[in-house]
């Protein structure tokens, strides 16, 4: 490889850890098309089961969103996480930002809002975190199952290339011998 290519693959590695840059990267991150909605559900579980632990363990919420804030692994959900504690500090609901963010879909901030009315958030987060713990579950086993064919395919063709390659020189041998 020539400098200028390892000189951008440098300037790109030194981009993504920037602040701009890893937020970019995580935003790409969720819209990749399969494995996107994987990483959203994974994080979106992750969200709920953690804010749900500290809820349920007496945490005040300002506290436990900062927490969980930190721990949410992807600066996209992070920032929505921070926007909503903002909002709880000037007084407002937990969903309104949540639906502005347009990180969590619509089910979980329909049913965050719904455990917010009737006061047993750290019970709702609890089953949505089960709820998406499953998807991915699901998401998963989908992606394998159809990844395998190709995996055989793949290994088929190479064996098959192989045992050519270790056959050709014989047939060629026997066809000089014959002659």
């Amino acid at each position: 490889m020539d400098a200028g290519r390892y000189h951008r693959h440098f300037s790109f590695l030194k981009f993504l850890k920037t602040e701009r840059g890893t937020l970019v990267f995580d935003n790409f991150k969720l819209k990749v098309p399969i494995f996107g909605i994987i990483i959203q559900k994974v994080a979106v579980s992750k969200f709920c089961r953690t804010l749900s632990t500290l809820v349920k363990s007496g945490v005040p919420i300002l506290g436990a969103l900062e927490i969980v804030g930190k721990t949410a692994g992807n600066c996209v959900i992070e920032n929505a996480v921070e926007k909503v504690r903002v909002s709880i500090r000037e007084g407002q609901n937990i969903t309104t930002p949540l639906a502005k963010a347009k990180v969590f879909p619509p089910l979980v901030v329909r049913m965050i809002s719904v455990g917010e009315q009737t006061g047993e958030l750290e019970k709702m987060l609890s089953k949505i975190a089960d709820f998406y713990d499953d998807q991915v579950d699901a998401a998963v086993a989908g992606i394998t199952s159809l990844i395998e064919p190709l995996v055989i395919a793949f290994l088929g063709i190479v064996i098959g290339g192989i045992v050519i390659c270790m056959f050709m020189p014989i047939f060629q041998i026997s066809s000089l011998v014959n002659k």
